[in-house]
């Protein structure tokens, strides 16, 4: 990814030379450089991070029947989790009877 010097704006590929769209500046390609550059390959994918369940071996429960079909526990516990970009939580259930877990929707 290579930025415009004049701009900011993030500049793309035209033949030979990496062009802006917003003020038309042209810069000369760079083999070199663009090699440099981050790519995927050779990354590995470890998944989404842990996150710390506070709620795990906790004594607390809320009345919350188990949606599973072969359980008919009332209690769960929760937890409550930040959704990607942060505009808001999805509160996580698991059964207590079954160890089930599902969402609040």
């Amino acid at each position: 990814m290579k930025f415009c010097d004049e701009c900011g704006s993030m500049m793309h590929t035209a033949g030979d030379a990496w062009a802006c769209r917003s003020c038309e500046n042209e810069a000369p390609r760079d083999s070199g450089a663009e090699a440099a550059m981050a790519t995927r390959d050779g990354q590995r994918d470890d998944g989404p991070p842990a996150v710390a369940d506070a709620t795990r071996d906790a004594a607390e429960t809320t009345r919350e029947p188990c949606p599973a079909a072969d359980c008919d526990g009332d209690r769960a516990t929760s937890e409550m989790l930040p959704k990607p970009g942060g505009s808001y939580e999805v509160r996580l259930f698991t059964c207590v009877e079954c160890g089930h877990k599902w969402r609040d929707s």
